[in-house]
């Protein structure tokens, strides 16, 4: 994981203990003030959104506790690694695309963070600058030439 997912995590660990819990804990007491629990929406509802809360602090605190945090700023060279900005040309249509590969509780396509796990991802590891690529898609094979490989 890099040092900016792992921030990202943590941010979000904090707001849901900071910020939801406590919201969480006035609506429930505020429902169980209208009376009847059992046929109470809000109540229902705030405590559903409770064991969301709880399970996803659950698992940020499992996935905070085993990262192995990974520090771009020593990696350098022309060979794409994880952590590595990678800049690809479809070869189809000539449209470039820039991603940067991280783990895979940081990834988010819509970003450019792309998972170490994803199949383009896989495909792009131990490859250079000038290297063609195959991805096989759902819509059939894929092919990508790298174009630009850095480490922010």
């Amino acid at each position: 994981m890099t040092a900016e997912g792992l921030s990202r995590l943590e941010e979000e660990r904090g707001r849901l203990r900071n910020e939801e819990r406590p919201a969480i804990i006035r609506a429930i007491a505020t429902a169980r003030e209208h009376g009847d629990l059992s046929e109470n929406a809000e109540y229902h509802a705030a405590r559903e959104r409770q064991s969301f809360v709880e399970g996803r602090l659950a698992e940020l605190d499992d996935i905070v506790s085993r990262a192995d945090v990974i520090d771009l700023s020593k990696i350098k060279g022309t060979t794409v690694r994880f952590g590595a900005t990678v800049r690809v040309a479809d070869e189809d249509t000539d449209e470039r695309i820039t991603y940067q590969i991280v783990g895979t509780h940081e990834a988010d396509i819509a970003s450019g963070r792309l998972s170490v796990t994803s199949p383009l991802a896989r495909a792009l590891i131990g490859k250079s600058r000038g290297d063609s690529v195959e991805v096989t898609a759902p819509g059939g094979s894929k092919y990508y030439e790298i174009v630009k490989v850095s480490y922010k």
